[in-house]
């Protein structure tokens, strides 16, 4: 493994200078040493405990300044095992709040371990572990398909999972949960936080937790209660051992590791809440801050992790450095992003240092980048903007999608007419040429339908409004605008009419989440169509609510076989997945020529594109090969609920259409039909039907 020291050479100042190299603990043989930045500090001290009384100090060191805020000691009593916590004085003022009676955390801690109702220590960590030569799968963008998932939440439920290993990182790796997941043909796992994290005091008080896990305590430490009750009784080196087999055992499978991470606040919340760490060390350098001292809150949580500074960036920078490197994860999704991106003016930029320093760094290379392009703060709204070696969560694919296939057909049941046409849809389908730069391509977009956040895919199609009463905030929390339709009955109905619209509804969803241009990103559960009961911000119930479920209905699995099919035809059908975009009259390698035709087989006319009436094409994409065969598909879409006849256009050098998929199929076809050119194909109301060009 290649050392960090070996591989950066750092400029003379800024976020990579020499003088923030090193931080943290590392060991030397018999001593260690421990540096921490603080630019305000006028004293700082080590402060070691028992190895069982964590309230037992056995020693008290202090911490010398070197030089550019950093505070250093080289100590016999940092050792693996050792637990510490360290003790920051400074001036008062606004913005300050030191205290030196406080123990906090070391921010570059490896591990933690926790000490009554909301004390912790850090733990120095020895971290060695054997890869046995396994490397990362390194995906490629245009063959990823992500899956979003929660780490306990995954297999708590498994019946394959031994009950010991259920709800954690050993769980998540057993041969059961792999088995499901290349059976299903996801490449790579996107999991929600697993970085240390705590509940809010808020929640605590209404018997409730934080599940999804966006409260970090800590950048560089897994979270513990994921960690089977054996490697947690022996300790975080053991905690981490067992993170680190998941990774290396998934590798094994060919599957991706993907962290969703949080670093643009953190646990500490707004001010008078826990003061635990960055708030103690140097309050003002590390959040966001007017100049009488409250806080800036971009992030709607109570802090902003104040990236303007190069020690805060750097201390991002440096935690997926760690990640990346010495626990081999294989990409991150960057919790509103937009945060990390702002300025000392609090304004974003795509120039930001720290954005530019995750592109830049050598040991960040080749790992997946994945911004969640907004935050909450003035000129929060981002998508498309993050620039070339991003990733973003397309939002605006999200948004017409939804529209297309659910609320667009609440209205025109309403009303008797469409609200738009199909040329926004079709935008999207392609690419989403209109929000994502030529340069980068339609791999620069993550196509979801559903996410953690929101209705799951099943709720989406069966509710029109939220039902969060069991959130403790009087159903006022959750987006109000979510772009559902529930089909005539809202939430569980025994009527099969309404039963078998919303099948098919979530067919459409997944079809053409699955059949678009760029990277698609499924939600767990969504494969055999999981349901919160309408709960649309799950994120305080850590129980069956959230939980994934194992036992399903026989249309639950057909829904799975079609969501199986989809990904193998994406997989086989390289001009479905282009990489770049095609240019008029031009050969773009590694693009998909697309040619738009109406229902009656003709060229689509600039009316028909926006014309409300007239919902319905047929998309015929032809790859330009580079790596891969020449491959040509066609999609139908019908937008509307009336059936329909489509007549296949003539088109120079295609003798037949073979049917690949179609989503008013209530199980996926064995075998196709094979259709001539000028030919007519029945679509029912509201369906997809995908054909491969002979």
């Amino acid at each position: 493994m290649i050392s960090p020291e070996s591989v950066m050479s750092p400029p003379a100042e800024g976020l990579l200078s020499a003088q923030l190299d090193g931080l943290g603990v590392t060991l030397l043989g018999d001593s260690a040493r421990l540096r921490v930045w603080s630019e305000a500090a006028d004293a700082m001290d080590l402060v070691v405990f028992d190895d069982s009384d964590l309230d037992w100090i056995t020693a008290t060191e202090p911490l010398s300044p070197v030089g550019g805020g950093v505070w250093e000691i080289t100590t016999t009593l940092l050792r693996p095992g050792v637990r510490y916590a360290i003790r920051v004085d400074g001036p008062p003022g606004p913005g300050n709040t030191f205290n030196r009676g406080t123990l906090l955390l070391e921010p570059y801690s490896r591990g933690l371990v926790r000490t009554g109702y909301d004390g912790w220590r850090s733990v120095v960590v020895e971290g060695s572990f054997d890869w046995g030569g396994v490397t990362k799968p390194a995906v490629p963008l245009d063959r990823t398909v992500l899956y979003e998932g929660h780490l306990k939440g995954l297999s708590k439920r498994h019946p394959g999972v031994p009950g010991a290993l259920r709800g954690t990182y050993a769980g998540l790796a057993h041969p059961a949960m792999v088995e499901h997941l290349l059976d299903l043909g996801v490449t790579s796992i996107e999991l929600l936080p697993v970085h240390a994290f705590t509940t809010e005091p808020r929640l605590l008080q209404h018997g409730l937790a934080n599940y999804w896990g966006y409260n970090t305590l800590n950048f560089f430490t897994p979270h513990a209660a994921y960690a089977t009750e054996d490697a947690r009784r022996e300790g975080p080196d053991a905690i981490l051992r067992e993170f680190k087999g998941m990774v290396k055992l998934l590798h094994e499978a060919g599957l991706e590791v993907i962290l969703d991470v949080v670093y643009n606040h953190t646990a500490e919340e707004g001010i008078g809440g826990p003061r635990s760490s960055l708030r103690g060390i140097d309050n003002r350098a590390y959040y966001r801050q007017q100049e009488d001292g409250a806080y800036i809150d971009v992030t709607g949580c109570g802090n902003s992790l104040n990236t303007s500074t190069d020690a805060a960036s750097r201390l991002v920078l440096d935690s997926l450095r760690y990640w990346a490197q010495d626990v081999q994860i294989d990409g991150f999704r960057f919790d509103l992003a937009a945060t990390l991106g702002r300025d000392a003016a609090h304004a974003f930029t795509p120039d930001h240092p720290l954005l530019r320093a995750v592109l830049d760094d050598p040991v960040l290379a080749g790992v997946k980048k994945i911004a969640e392009p907004w935050d909450v703060g003035m000129g929060g709204w981002q998508t498309g903007n993050f620039g070339d070696g991003w990733s973003e969560w397309n939002d605006r694919y999200r948004d017409r999608v939804r529209n297309f296939w659910l609320s667009d057909v609440d209205y025109a049941r309403r009303a008797s007419t469409s609200p738009v046409g199909i040329g926004g849809f079709a935008t999207r389908l392609a690419g989403s040429a209109n929000t994502l730069d030529e340069a980068r391509g339609p791999l620069a977009g993550i196509n979801f339908v559903t996410a953690h956040d929101g209705f799951t895919l099943r709720d989406l199609v069966s509710y029109d409004v939220k039902h969060n009463h069991g959130n403790g905030e009087q159903n006022r929390d959750g987006a109000d605008t979510n772009r559902s339709f529930n089909h005539g009955a809202e939430g569980p109905t025994d009527d099969e009419s309404i039963l078998a619209t919303r099948r098919k509804a979530m067919r459409n969803l997944l079809g053409t989440l699955l059949l678009s241009a760029g990277v698609p990103m499924l939600t767990a559960g969504d494969e055999f169509a999981r349901t919160q009961r309408g709960n649309n911000n799950a994120y305080c119930h850590d129980s069956a609510l959230t939980w994934l479920s194992w036992e399903h209905a026989p249309w639950q699995r057909d829904l799975y076989a079609h969501v199986r099919h989809l990904i193998r035809l994406r997989r086989e059908n390289s001009a479905l997945r282009p990489g770049r975009f095609a240019r008029l009259g031009e050969h773009t390698p590694s693009a998909s020529v697309m040619e738009w035709y109406d229902e009656h087989g003709e060229t689509m006319s600039i009316e028909r594109w926006t014309d409300p009436a007239h919902r319905t094409l047929q998309y015929v994409a032809s790859s330009t090969p580079e790596f891969e065969q020449l491959n040509r598909v066609l999609l139908m879409v019908h937008g509307t609920e009336r059936p329909t006849e489509v007549t296949l256009p003539e088109i120079d050098g295609v003798a037949r259409f073979v049917s690949l998929w179609c989503s008013a199929d209530e199980t996926p076809a064995v075998s196709g039909a094979a259709y001539a050119p000028g030919g007519t194909v029945p679509l029912a109301g509201t369906s997809m039907h995908l054909f491969r060009l002979e």
